[in-house]
């Protein structure tokens, strides 16, 4: 009795006796140059590494059609804008300090409109005070002398912090 398969797989039985259709492994040895003690996936041809005639390689065993080994492609960073860093959570948690209860979904991106003009106000003077004093470092007495010249200092600074340079 052998078992009924389609044309798809062959239409060979898998256990019925060798057919005349399937070429046996030494027949296919003949073709291939394989080592005697090579795998039977080795002697059929599929196997691994660059030199085997794997499926899908044509006569001349060249680039087949599949999609695999190709050059590799990086990912494409998507290009946004770096005030989005200050996540929800950072702008819920200022206002938690700031005694806020409950927080509007449409007011984060004010808030953080509103972040970036400061620091960009901020960060333009520090910018003015380093290329006067010939530096490209900014230190932390830039920053509290720039905050104190606009009138909104940071408390635990006194005077004295600000004469060394």
């Amino acid at each position: 009795m052998t078992n009924g398969r389609s044309r798809q797989f062959g239409d060979s039985s898998r256990y019925a006796g060798p057919s005349q259709n399937r070429p046996s492994p030494s027949r296919l040895s003949e073709n291939i140059n394989v080592s005697p003690v090579a795998s039977r996936a080795s002697q059929l041809g599929l196997g691994l590494g660059k030199g085997a005639g794997g499926l899908g390689r044509g006569v001349a065993g060249g680039k087949g059609k599949g999609l695999g080994k190709g050059s590799l492609k990086r990912h494409m960073k998507i290009q946004r804008d770096n005030i989005y860093g200050v996540t929800k959570g950072d702008i819920r948690r200022l206002a938690r300090r700031g005694g806020v209860k409950r927080i509007s979904a449409t007011l984060y991106d004010d808030v953080r409109q509103a972040l970036k003009e400061r620091l960009q106000v901020i960060l333009r003077d520090i910018c003015a005070i380093l290329d006067s004093s010939g530096r490209k470092t900014v230190s932390v007495t830039d920053v509290v002398f720039t905050l104190r010249r606009r009138g909104n200092p940071i408390y635990g600074f006194d005077s004295a912090f600000l004469t060394q340079r």
